[in-house]
């Protein structure tokens, strides 16, 4: 993967989420709520540019920049957003619904850790399909390039703490399933800090490897040691060597739901906030290629205008689109 295009999908993302956010806000047309992944672009990123197309990938509530950097249609996702009939869950679903198979992202939901369970059965069919699940000899390793489609899944520091968590990464590391457990450590579940909620002393990470699972924590907001990352992990999936976790540590500028900053209002504090935003993920990767590429300042520029014209192109497609026709009310629901 070539470095600069991590900082270009980096740099769409924020500039897709940031218009959306103001629009969101200032229009109020929008009646789905939103969670933004502004400052945590790093993790979706680095992870989902080490797969293939025919990986799938699982998101939470916070799946914005996940669909995109899968490749999911941003026109689609915005008019979902706008309940619209040409949304990618034609208008249904909202933004913690989004979904786009032929990109590979298979299916995102706002219900805490469901997608962890989901991803690990979509793992356990990929091992079936080749007949491996649980019964591939020790020592034994198929070439990792022809290996089993890998499934991951996204979910934050509070899904942790949910039961089918510990369920699934059980399961996994007994049957050596071919998923790779991303957890997204932005410190906070909706206001509560992960120190009022966890031992200290102990870490996600920790819980991980107590399955048997390889894990590893890393910083979330450097996309180049993701990517790294992602890319062992993935090699190891599809080696047939089971699952793989990967804790990255990283954090949100916006308020749990909605377009606005928490930390105004008293809910974060403002030096903490402000001490992540300079480590910003788009910052830190065009300063990390300047020395090498000395004309990725103008580039990030010019991804930044055509970022903005594909998202505010998105938006007047969505308005012109119509609503889902009351007809179809009841259709793709249980019984119909």
């Amino acid at each position: 993967m070539n470095r600069a295009r991590l900082l270009h999908d980096m740099v769409r993302i924020r500039c897709a989420e940031e218009i959306i956010g103001d629009v969101y806000r200032d229009e109020q047309e929008m009646r789905t709520p939103v969670h933004f992944s502004i400052g945590q672009e790093a993790t979706a990123v680095g992870v989902c540019a080490a797969l293939r197309r025919e990986d799938v990938v699982y998101g939470g509530h916070r799946c914005h920049a996940q669909y995109l950097a899968k490749g999911g249609d941003l026109t689609a996702m915005v008019a979902e957003l706008y309940g619209r009939r040409t949304g990618c869950a034609a208008g249904r679903g909202g933004s913690v619904h989004l979904t786009d198979p032929e990109a590979g992202f298979a299916a995102s939901s706002a219900i805490l850790g469901e997608m962890i369970a989901v991803a690990t059965g979509a793992a356990w069919a990929f091992a079936e399909a080749v007949g491996r699940a649980g019964r591939q000899p020790a020592g034994e390793r198929p070439d990792a390039e022809g290996g089993p489609r890998v499934a991951v899944t996204f979910f934050g520091d509070g899904a942790s703490e949910e039961g089918v968590f510990h369920e699934s990464l059980n399961f996994a590391a007994l049957h050596r399933l071919p998923v790779i457990y991303v957890c997204e450590n932005n410190r906070y579940s909706l206001s509560s800090d992960l120190t009022s909620r966890q031992p200290a002393g102990h870490s996600i990470t920790e819980r991980a490897r107590g399955y048997g699972i390889t894990a590893r924590r890393l910083d979330g907001n450097d996309v180049f040691a993701v990517h790294e990352a992602a890319l062992e992990a993935v090699r190891h999936c599809r080696a047939g060597d089971g699952p793989y976790f990967l804790e990255l540590d990283t954090y949100r500028w916006r308020e749990h739901v909605g377009p606005n900053r928490d930390h105004e209002q008293g809910v974060r504090p403002a030096d903490e906030v402000e001490s992540w935003m300079r480590r910003c993920p788009v910052r830190r990767a065009a300063e990390a290629l300047r020395a090498t590429d000395p004309g990725i300042d103008a580039r990030v520029e010019d991804w930044r205008h055509r970022a903005r014209r594909e998202t505010y192109a998105a938006i007047d497609a969505a308005k012109a689109a119509p609503f889902p026709d009351v007809a179809d009310l009841l259709t793709g629901t249980y019984g119909t």
